[in-house]
């Protein structure tokens, strides 16, 4: 069997599917493995590295997908690439299929058996193939890290012979992975920290870091969950004081971290401009949704901005930022996934296509598209079907293509 690992060639994108790591474990499976050259250059893993190994270095894209038998990358593949891939070939990367139709219609008609590993589902048996959570967790340390950096003060309380410093005051709107991690790390650099969430179940969480958990009304937050803890939709009338509630708060706060996603949809707002406005000169509102629209009024995806004294970051591929650690991360998702369908007597990735894994990631098979979710993709335009798909980038997490995470 032949795997083939491709240099990312998305605008911005530093991770790589494989690390030296993996690229032995996949030896040591029965696997040959192909890296195409200077697939790991961002994220400092030499051709070198790769070939110590037990890797083949390839010099292009055709090169290293000639005769194999599963590609994997991080994100989606361009045009080109797409169409460097044999028919029956199986892809495993972050496809963000949502509101791509015309991605998922090329994978189809090329014949492609598309796996897009940002859709694995939620179950303890894929806990270590979830890219979702291991890039979200990155980019929820990277957020304050990025907060301090820009922030003009310290974090922690400093007593000096000079006087006192007061500790920064942070917020986190969202608390899954991203965001938990975001209300440690704040922690840990000594700040005071309060988060929200529209669940209630959260609660616990952000406490047994040692943050605040703010809400206008407990009993209501509780009396609106249901028995798995998911919430329910609020009256209009507890919408309107907590979002007074938590305007009011925000003007407290020197810096804000945001991580609302949901899959195929614009980021909630969850920040107006006037709450923007409110922050005091200075403060910080990191944005981790920026690629989604942002949940900030005033983000500009990609960019770091300041408006009234307030800075917005809006950075893309927050995950990305740790080029090293996110591939590492990623890398053994990726092997952990596929390593779990390896036979290792036929030397063979064998997918079985009724696992509940394979059914939740698998988008195409056989030139159909066999995902119910997507099933109308394979109407999708005639031009979408006549060619690859379109060279813009797509959107990241990290997810990240982080397309299902926090406060969601």
């Amino acid at each position: 069997m032949k795997i083939a690992v491709l240099k990312e060639t998305r605008s911005g994108e530093t991770r790589v599917a494989a690390s030296p790591e993996t690229v032995k474990k996949f030896v040591g499976l029965g696997a040959n493995v192909a890296v195409q050259s200077r697939a790991g250059e961002e994220a400092r893993f030499s051709d070198e590295a790769y070939r110590e190994a037990g890797a083949e270095i390839s010099p292009s894209t055709a090169d290293a997908t000639q005769n194999a038998d599963l590609v994997i990358k991080v994100q989606r593949p361009s045009s080109e690439e797409l169409r460097s891939l044999g028919r029956g070939v199986k892809l495993a990367a972050i496809l963000a299929p949502y509101n791509d139709a015309d991605s998922i219609a090329a994978y189809a008609r090329l014949g492609v058996d598309a796996l897009s590993l940002d859709l694995m589902p939620r179950i303890t048996r894929a806990q270590s193939m979830d890219v979702l959570s291991s890039q979200s967790n990155l980019a929820g340390y990277k957020a304050v890290i990025d907060a301090a950096a820009y922030f003009g003060k310290a974090f922690p309380m400093m007593m000096t012979a000079a006087g006192t410093i007061a500790p920064a005051k942070v917020l986190v709107m969202g608390a899954g992975v991203a965001g938990l991690q975001a209300i440690a790390t704040a922690r840990r650099l000594g700040a005071v920290v309060s988060a929200t969430d529209v669940r209630f179940a959260a609660k616990e969480q952000v406490e047994s870091l040692g943050a605040t958990f703010v809400t206008v009304d407990e009993e209501a937050m509780k009396e609106a969950e249901t028995e798995g803890g998911y919430a329910k939709e609020m009256s209009a009338d507890f919408q309107k004081r907590q979002a007074e509630f938590i305007a009011a708060h925000i003007k407290k706060q020197d810096i804000v971290i945001t991580t609302a996603l949901i899959p195929g949809r614009p980021a909630p707002k969850l920040l107006s401009e006037e709450m923007v406005h409110s922050m005091a000169a200075g403060s910080v509102i990191v944005d981790l949704a920026a690629e989604q629209g942002g949940n900030a009024a005033l983000t500009r995806p990609g960019e770091a901005i300041e408006t009234g004294g307030v800075t917005i970051l809006g950075f893309s591929n927050v995950a990305g930022r740790l080029a090293r650690d996110a591939s590492s991360l990623y890398a053994r998702n990726v092997f952990n996934f596929v390593s779990a369908f390896y036979d290792k007597e036929t030397n063979s990735f064998a997918v079985d296509w009724d696992d509940e894994l394979i059914k939740g990631v698998a988008l195409t098979r056989d030139g159909k598209v066999i995902h119910p979710a997507f099933a109308s993709a394979e109407e999708a335009p005639t031009a979408a079907a006549k060619e690859a798909p379109s060279e813009e980038p797509s959107t990241d997490d990290g997810a990240t293509e982080k397309s299902a995470e926090d406060g969601a």
